[in-house]
């Protein structure tokens, strides 16, 4: 990506400042999960098509992963395929409940490829199923990908794109990053609008609708 370039907004219902990757939010990037995603294991693979679920997600907090736990158990054997996994041992990764099991290879709640119910996270096809949205099914840091908020010590928030970085400390561990790769950047609009969902849910609709009016095009 070019270098970036930063705007400031301010929400008018609590005076929280958002500092903004206006360069990433008006780029044309986009999701190419099955369509030559490599994943974030430390080789290419494209193959496997797990995205950036090869890994247990961890939990915002305690309520998150109650919640996500709670809608598990409704989820249907024919839209879960490890509906059994996860009836016999539970989501968790740990007694404490903060991250997901990881079966076969990568979270409990990928389907696979050629799984009838449908390939993907169970959890998102169930919200799309019964008309939800699936930022309110999904862990948070599951439905922001590849959107980052971040809290500076002086108060204002940040909004930027996932980089290596946050995935990989020693710059190891996983060999292509979408947000750092020409691959993802053939979206047919901005980021603005193909990710409007997820920024609203994220900034706010007050701030949204001015990152929208003056940076949208």
């Amino acid at each position: 990506m070019d270098e970036q370039q930063h705007e400031r907004f301010e929400d008018p219902i609590d005076g929280t400042i958002w500092d903004v990757d206006a360069t990433f939010l008006t780029s044309n990037w986009t999701c190419i999960w099955g369509n030559g995603c490599k994943g974030i294991l430390p080789t290419d693979a494209e193959h496997l098509n797990q995205g950036c679920c090869s890994h247990g997600t961890r939990f915002l907090d305690e309520e998150e992963s109650m919640n996500t736990g709670a809608l598990a158990m409704f989820l249907l054997p024919s839209m879960f395929q490890f509906h059994a996994e996860a009836h016999e041992g539970g989501i968790y990764a740990d007694d404490a409940r903060t991250l997901t099991r990881v079966v076969d290879g990568a979270c409990i709640f990928l389907n696979r490829p050629g799984f009838e119910g449908g390939e993907g996270c169970a959890l998102h096809l169930a919200a799309i199923a019964a008309g939800e949205s699936p930022t309110v099914w999904k862990p948070s840091v599951c439905w922001q990908l590849p959107l980052r908020a971040e809290t500076r010590p002086d108060g204002t928030k940040v909004l930027r794109p996932w980089d290596r970085s946050d995935w990989d400390t020693e710059h190891s561990t996983i060999a292509w990053c979408c947000t750092e790769e020409p691959e993802p950047f053939v979206g047919e609009t901005t980021v603005i609008h193909s990710l409007a969902e997820e920024l609203t849910a994220l900034v706010g609709p007050e701030v949204y609708v001015q990152i929208r009016d003056r940076l949208g095009q």
